[in-house]
């Protein structure tokens, strides 16, 4: 089995670095670590970086988590490879690219390209808002699946991931005490549906929602609360069409909770993702 420690950043594509970097600090609120030619790296908690866009075709999408070290790596190339999964191994200039010790990259069941790293760097200093958007960390993503059942067997049965709940057929998964790091939700094809940031308090939520109505961004959900994990949320619209979301006060499962926790079957309709009447304008929240 591979073991998956936790989530550690996105890779997103784009026309537009000027406007993507634009978002990520007015919008968002992320600090920018570094920037080249052809990409720019942002953080939101102690690691090197969460987020980087770079030039590319705005529908590449890489999602990258973390094994404990190169034995782990190892192990996990060698279990994809059994059974059918072509593992390439990151070289020198793109493991610099990431700041990891090594990886390698595959796709999923769905074509969901998902790197595995080893060694990723951490910073030195604490991070750095480029506003007050109170954002504690980044923390999950959603990712399109075009068989729900079979992912879901692929996360749970070859790496580390456990059911927490089901909404329709969309497992939410976790790979730690947080109540999902990854959320498959059906579509017609690949990519990252969704990225999430963890803020402080419900104060954050709001005050983000406000300042999103000033910048007329467009808002896809919320704010609400997720029946399932607890969390109060809001989603918004990114570049390239991306789905943003903020939220906070999501629920953990504790180790003394997993021999007695059982996974939840939320019906697939607006009251299973938001508890106070909110309705998603998110196409895979919908249909």
């Amino acid at each position: 089995m591979i073991n998956l420690h936790d989530i550690r950043y996105v890779r997103l594509g784009t026309s537009d670095l000027v406007g993507a970097e634009r978002y990520a600090t007015t919008i968002l609120g992320l600090e920018v670590v570094r920037r080249d030619a052809h990409a720019i790296y942002f953080r939101s908690d102690s690691r090197d970086h969460t987020l980087c866009y770079f030039e590319g075709d705005r529908r590449d999408h890489t999602t990258a988590f973390e094994v404990v070290d190169m034995a782990a790596l190892d192990a996990a190339g060698a279990t994809l490879e059994r059974n059918g999964f072509r593992a390439q191994m990151g070289n020198a200039q793109q493991c610099e690219e990431r700041r990891v010790k090594a990886f390698i990259n595959f796709k999923d069941p769905s074509g969901n390209s998902i790197d595995l790293v080893a060694g990723p760097a951490h910073s030195g200093r604490r991070y750095f808002a480029s506003r007050d958007a109170g954002i504690t960390g980044f923390s999950h993503v959603g990712l399109r699946t075009t068989d729900a059942r079979r992912d879901e067997a692929f996360w749970t049965e070859l790496a580390s991931a456990k059911v927490s709940d089901w909404i329709g057929e969309a497992p939410l998964l976790r790979i730690d005490e947080v109540h999902h790091k990854i959320a498959l939700f059906p579509s017609t094809y690949a990519g990252i549906q969704h990225i999430n940031h963890q803020v402080e308090s419900i104060d954050d939520v709001m005050r983000a929602y406000y300042l999103l109505l000033e910048h007329r961004v467009p808002i896809r959900f919320g704010p609400g609360r997720h029946p399932t994990s607890g969390a109060m949320f809001l989603y918004f619209e990114g570049p390239d069409g991306m789905t943003y979301e903020y939220s906070t006060g999501v629920r953990l499962i504790c180790s003394e909770d997993e021999e007695h926790y059982q996974p939840r079957q939320f019906p697939f309709g607006p009251d299973s993702f938001c508890m106070w009447g909110s309705r998603p304008d998110i196409p895979e929240f919908k249909s």
